[in-house]
């Protein structure tokens, strides 16, 4: 869980630190800016913008029953990060599973990358797909 948030407590705690130095010598219009982007980054980043994670189990049961993709994804991924964005509201109609916080999606993500943990990997019927296109996703998820 840990790892998870390290990037994004070290962009907001970086940007604090810089910001009060730049207010101290006085630029705190600079200052604003500078936290005006770090801020959003670390959000950007961070687990938040991901839909709730299920584990492994759960999500290839619910995954069974209504036919919606399972997604394995880990925080500071950028296809990841691509994948949730490009599918914007609708994201939340997958099943999305954080291998960081599940050893069994991390040992099933191996299982079908060549022991690689490759994310995103959806999995659509049962066939896993590796950083698959987002558009074929949001097809997958109307489907």
């Amino acid at each position: 869980m840990r790892r998870a948030w390290g990037l994004p407590a070290l962009l907001v705690l970086s940007g604090s630190v810089v910001a009060a130095w730049l207010i101290l010598t006085g630029n705190p219009a600079s200052a604003v800016v500078l936290l005006a982007v770090y801020l959003p980054l670390a959000v950007v980043v961070s687990p938040l913008i991901f839909p709730r994670s299920v584990d492994n189990a759960e999500a290839q049961r619910r995954g069974a029953v209504d036919g919606r993709p399972v997604v394995f994804w880990r925080p500071g991924c950028t296809y990841c990060l691509r994948l949730r964005l490009r599918l914007g509201r609708h994201a939340r109609l997958a099943h999305w599973v954080d291998i960081w916080r599940d050893p069994a999606a991390a040992a099933a993500v191996r299982a079908v990358n060549d022991g690689n943990e490759a994310v995103p990997t959806v999995v659509v019927a049962g066939r896993p797909y590796t950083n698959p296109d987002p558009a074929w996703v949001r097809e997958q998820l109307h489907a």
